[in-house]
């Protein structure tokens, strides 16, 4: 994907390029509903284009019934009457809200990438819709740059035949009215943020045997070099003398040993300010990860089926690594830290029983009931770190359950707060990202799902409600603190092309993250 992004302040109708993307909303073309009447242009651009072509454009999209509609197009050669050698007009629906617009700008360009891939093309041009926002234009700029880096990722290394992406520029065509030097940044930002998220990809993607916890650690320790941030690992030892019972009653089944991360931006010069009550909260956020790296269940094994997808259960501490490098970039005038206990569930000899109780880091006992319900064991211990040094808010994103894709299907994550406000944030952040969430509730009537006979909790509720009893769980580990928990495991990954997504990882979580940062810093 090492192809150069930039602004082009410049007419599309006379811009060289091997392939000219054209996004229009729905209604450009008008066809006559009785059949009876020839269509008709109602775009001015496409009104040159098809004058250029000789009426070519407009016969093809009369006879394709294109209007516009959202992830239609219409495909053409020009045959050298347009500097562009090939054409493409892509809908993109009807205008909506500015966020589901520039989320629909995203999809259109992970598809005008594909195009070019699809015909060789070395030069991509895209031409905004000529409705956008002069003052969106920023944004605009920069979901289209990060959907079209979204659109190019794919996931080939173990392939033995390849079809490498030719392109090696992508040219954003903005109008000379409308110049602005501010737009070369905010594409560049646009970038940053997609190659974030395949990051995240990358290391979901891959297998298991490759991607282990000591790899995923060094997959850390590269964003925090690259990035300037500073990095705390614990091995068992280390996590032994934390108290962390509760994960390394996980990990003690694999013969690959856990380790504990904490990954933190400061600002230069930052000094914890104590509270109008002499209270030393911080104004930091906290940012915290599930890192199974393989989960079979433990003693509580998978079926075959179960385990295929398995590999991806580390998908949480995959956004928040990735993520970092980009709250790196954007400096905020306070810290974020991110964390994540990554090691592997596996049955063995030594793992855990079912039965068994294991006193966690918060000093809360828990009968673990099913060794496959592990993660929020691993959660418990990392939250109750997090929460040890008072953040302002601490959102945890895990692949936590089953459950919660049957709720909610595979396309929305599940969104459980223990505030309104922290959960307003992250549902303005995700709609912004173009990552949808769906806040599910925290009934206290539940609790006693829970309860243990013989210890404070334990680790499974029951058949019924079962994202929402794991999130009850996580809630006795954070205390106070302002907390949200982002059960990811439907969103994580695609099993076909979905929008910006190739099939295999998303990155989930990434943007959302990066967007809320980006809101606290002008919240201030």
């Amino acid at each position: 994907m090492a192809y150069e992004t930039s602004v082009q302040f410049a007419d599309p109708l006379a811009h060289r390029a091997d392939f000219l993307a054209v996004i229009v909303q729905d209604g450009a073309v008008v066809l006559d509903k009785e059949g009876d009447a020839p269509p008709k242009l109602d775009h001015a651009l496409l009104g040159k284009l098809d004058a250029a072509l000789g009426g070519v454009l407009l016969r093809a999209a009369g006879e394709e019934e294109f209007t516009g509609k959202d992830l239609t197009s219409v495909l053409l050669h020009t045959h050298g009457k347009l500097p562009a050698a090939r054409l493409a007009v892509m809908g993109i629906g009807r205008k909506k809200d500015a966020d589901k617009d520039r989320d629909q700008l995203r999809v259109a360009a992970a598809r005008a990438v594909r195009l070019a891939r699809s015909a060789g093309a070395k030069v991509l041009a895209i031409a905004l819709p000529e409705q956008t926002d002069g003052a969106e234009l920023a944004r605009d700029v920069t979901a289209l740059a990060e959907g079209a880096q979204l659109g190019a990722y794919k996931f080939d290394q173990y392939l033995k035949e390849k079809k490498p992406l030719k392109l090696l520029q992508l040219q954003l065509l903005v109008p000379e009215a409308m110049r602005d030097a501010r737009l070369s940044e905010a594409a560049a930002f646009g970038v940053r943020l997609a190659e974030a998220t395949c990051l995240a990809r990358t290391l979901v993607n891959e297998p298991a045997g490759v991607m282990t916890p000591q790899a995923l650690v060094k997959a850390a320790e590269e964003v925090a070099a690259r990035a300037g941030l500073l990095i705390e690992v614990h091995d068992r030892a280390g996590i032994e003398k934390l108290g962390m019972r509760l994960f390394l009653a996980v990990a003690q089944g694999s013969v690959l040993p856990p380790l504990l991360v904490k990954l933190s931006y400061v600002p230069k010069g930052f000094q914890l300010k104590m509270g109008p009550k002499g209270d030393s909260r911080s104004t930091a956020l906290a940012l915290v990860g599930k890192a199974l790296t393989f989960d079979s269940g433990g003693l509580s094994i998978k079926t075959a089926a179960g385990m295929e997808e398995m590999k991806t259960d580390m998908a949480g501490a995959a956004a928040v690594i990735a993520a970092m490098e980009v709250i790196a970039l954007l400096k905020p005038d306070f810290p974020v830290h991110a964390y994540f206990g990554a090691c592997e569930n596996m049955p063995s000899g030594q793992a855990t029983r079912p039965g068994d109780v294991i006193i966690g880091k918060s000093g809360t006992s828990v009968e673990i009931l099913n060794t496959d319900a592990e993660g929020r064991l691993v959660l418990a211990d990392v939250l109750a770190w997090a929460c040890e040094e008072k953040p302002a808010a601490v959102i945890d994103l895990a692949t936590l359950t089953g459950a919660c894709i049957v709720a909610l299907g595979t396309l929305i994550s599940g969104l459980f707060s223990n505030e309104d406000a922290l959960s307003a944030e992250l549902m303005g952040a995700s709609k912004a990202a173009g990552e949808e969430l769906w806040r599910l509730p925290l009934p206290p009537q539940m609790e006693e799902l829970i309860k243990s006979p013989i210890a404070d909790l334990k680790n499974t509720g029951g058949r019924f409600g079962g994202a929402i009893n794991a999130a009850l769980f996580l809630q006795h580990f954070v205390g106070r603190t302002p907390w949200a928990h982002l059960d990811i495991a439907g969103p994580s990954t695609v099993d076909r092309e979905r929008g910006v997504h190739p099939r295999g990882a998303t990155g989930v979580g990434v943007r959302t993250l990066v967007e809320l940062v980006r809101r606290r810093m002008v919240a201030g």
